[in-house]
């Protein structure tokens, strides 16, 4: 099946380079462009791409807000949104992992990685760069959040809380079995289980309540 994605940067040089590492992928087409938040939202909602490839420092509406308006708390029906910056540690890609985004990308990361990064926000899931996420994560939990933390709905179990320690560290699920000597289908349905008892739609989500909950272990 083929990935539909809607490239959004105000640089048409950026657009242009992103646009053909994911058109020359066999199985993922970019089918609409735009170089603000505002049109990059309208063409979103037009179009319904699987994938939405937003930057962060864009005019007229910032890929914050954008982001917030495609895929957070509030919508109903969220679009799958992938964060790409210049800058890894930056507040504004920390705040748009809050707003909903599914992950977020450095822009030099490589085809590879990008192509990557596309394929698992469409299938539900976020890539991010383990190291890069665990600085991030680092950097701003100390900063006071819009809100406190949600408290789980049940305690979490012994097992549950070393599945999230893990993910908090940047751990991806095949990473994870190993470390904790579970299948990877073990370490899925422990995830289902946090996600559910926290409210969160993603582990990237699980990862931010990790750390402003002090659990870095």
């Amino acid at each position: 099946m083929t990935v539909r994605v809607v490239i959004a940067d105000d640089q048409e040089l950026v657009r242009t380079g992103l646009r053909m590492i994911l058109d020359a992928q066999p199985d993922i087409e970019v089918i609409g462009e735009a170089a603000d938040g505002a049109e990059a939202v309208a063409i979103a909602r037009s179009l319904r791409p699987d994938v939405c490839l937003l930057d962060i420092r864009m005019p007229v509406v910032d890929g914050l807000d954008a982001t917030r308006a495609l895929a957070g708390p509030g919508v109903a029906d969220p679009l799958p949104v992938v964060v790409i910056t210049t800058f890894d540690l930056d507040e504004y890609v920390y705040e748009a992992l809050r707003a909903g985004a599914r992950g977020f990308l450095l822009k030099n990361a490589g085809p590879a990685l990008l192509t990557q990064a596309v394929h698992a926000a469409a299938r539900g899931d976020a890539l991010i760069d383990p190291n890069v996420t665990v600085r991030l994560l680092e950097a701003f939990a100390g900063a006071a959040p819009t809100a406190p933390p949600a408290q789980p709905i049940e305690p979490l179990t012994e097992r549950e809380e070393h599945v999230l320690a893990a993910v908090a560290r940047g751990l991806g699920n095949t990473e994870v079995a190993g470390e904790l000597h579970l299948s990877v289908s073990t370490v899925k349905t422990h995830l289902g289980s946090l996600m559910a008892k926290i409210g969160a739609r993603n582990r990237v989500e699980l990862a931010i309540w990790a750390h402003e909950t002090g659990r870095r272990a």
